[in-house]
């Protein structure tokens, strides 16, 4: 079996035919404000103060009560709170009924087995106003009180905003619910499929298409600061990296290479792009500056394929895949240049590293023993630790807190195509909780986006 994910042998098989394995890979119109709390006892939480860690949490999810929040709008508002936290195994949501108004019924709630609730209403109609307020049952104090408001167009956006607000005051770090993915929408036949540059929310709401399908169209990657995502294109038969303007549509070639460029990755400050172009037989990594489009060569593979760069957070090192040791392994380098050391020496063809927004891990596919798997690993290589596998399994992205993977996952396909399936999963950094994403296409290549502004 090749190591090429099936996304990226797309893009490079034509290339390094060769090679038998490789591994490329404000909220705007909306108002919150604060509501004061109720007369309450002293010993109330402060607003950093979390009430619970997310180590204890995974070995018992929090219980906590979600009341309906008005018939309507108000009950859709609920379910994607609801969704959300559900969604990350860290909570168990649980139905009752709080008065918006009023000091919930603390004895009542505690012999319920909850440990915190919520009470909130979603009131209007052209545009809603949603209060919402966060309860510590077993101290009975309010945790926390805001009410949103903004046009009804932006209801789900509140719920989330509302699930990241819950899940920051419970674990005491950053929800990542206001977030949305790039990934790759795939019609059609297997070995003929039509391929768009897509976007969703990242439960898979508000799907939208920004391409038209016309060329080949793979690894989308975004911004950390603009509305603003890099990915690869066969436009004009000529495979390049553009940048796509999500305000406006635009698309334009980042930086003149006299090869192929492909596997684009932003610096963590948005102003430069680290990616892979072809030189000969091989490939090595440059640095495009945004703003000149000036480019600056950091490897020199001599004959060998060196991509899949991906900057850490502080932006000071590259992690990358190459071959040149004579099969594809990770390696580590000053983003400014020099010598690489190799950090990957497991079992297997190693390659799509990714580095955690939090600097602690680097995400990866391994192939090894027939079959993908996705794993996590130390920046210096230490700490190897499976995820999940699969008959492929790639192309992780970390979401903005560094607690959770997204990742594509394909099936094994029969005669002509048949039984073929590709689509995008999550799972937790501890290899717990993997779910399914929804789409209304195949879909691969996913991207998680920054925290909403």
């Amino acid at each position: 079996m090749s190591f090429i994910p099936d996304t990226d042998a797309e893009a490079l098989s034509a290339l390094f035919s060769r090679r038998s394995v490789l591994g490329a890979t404000a909220a705007g119109g909306l108002l919150a404000t604060p509501l004061a709390a109720f007369a309450q006892s002293a010993g109330a939480s402060g607003p950093g103060e979390a009430e619970i860690t997310v180590d204890q949490a995974r070995q018992e999810p929090i219980p906590i009560v979600i009341p309906n929040f008005g018939a309507g709008l108000g009950g859709q508002i609920s379910g994607v709170i609801t969704s959300d936290l559900n969604g990350t195994g860290l909570f168990k949501v649980m139905s009752g009924d709080l008065p918006p108004g009023s000091t919930p019924d603390f004895s009542a709630l505690k012999a319920q087995g909850a440990r915190a609730a919520v009470s909130g209403q979603a009131i209007g109609s052209g545009s809603v106003r949603v209060e919402m307020r966060l309860w510590n049952v077993l101290s009975g104090q309010q945790l926390q009180g805001t009410a949103y408001t903004a046009s009804t167009s932006n209801w789900r956006r509140i719920a989330h905003i509302i699930a990241d607000v819950i899940y920051e005051r419970m674990l005491g770090e950053k929800g990542y619910f206001d977030t949305r993915i790039a990934y790759i929408a795939r019609t059609g036949p297997r070995h003929h499929q039509i391929t768009r540059l897509a976007l969703m929310d990242q439960d898979g709401a508000n799907e939208r298409m920004l391409t038209n399908g016309e060329w080949l169209t793979l690894t989308p990657r975004f911004n950390p600061v603009r509305d603003q995502i890099a990915f690869m294109s066969y436009a004009n038969n000529r495979p390049r990296v553009y940048l796509f303007d999500l305000a406006s549509g635009r698309q334009q070639i980042l930086g003149e290479f006299a090869g192929i460029s492909f596997a684009p990755r932003f610096s963590p400050t948005g102003g430069s792009v680290v990616l892979s172009a072809t030189r000969g037989s091989g490939s090595d990594i440059f640095i495009v500056d945004l703003a000149s489009l000036a480019k600056r060569q950091i490897t020199n593979s001599n004959g060998a394929i060196d991509t899949s760069p991906c900057f850490s957070p502080d932006g000071s090192q590259i992690v990358f895949n190459s071959d040149r040791g004579g099969s594809p392994q990770l390696y580590i380098m000053s983003a400014s240049g020099g010598p690489a050391k190799r950090i990957s020496y497991g079992t297997g063809q190693y390659g799509s590293p990714v580095w955690s927004p939090r600097g602690d891990l680097i995400a990866f596919t391994r192939i090894g023993g027939g079959g993908f798997s996705l794993g996590v690993m130390n920046p210096d290589g230490s700490g190897e630790r499976i995820l999940t596998q699969g008959f492929t399994v790639d192309s992780a992205t970390f979401c903005p807190n560094g607690r959770v993977l997204a990742f594509c996952r394909q099936s094994a396909a029969g005669a002509g195509g048949a039984g073929f399936a590709s689509g995008i999963g999550t799972i937790d950094i501890t290899g717990f909780n993997e779910r399914p994403i929804r789409t209304s296409t195949g879909a691969s290549d996913p991207a998680w986006s920054p925290r909403n502004g």
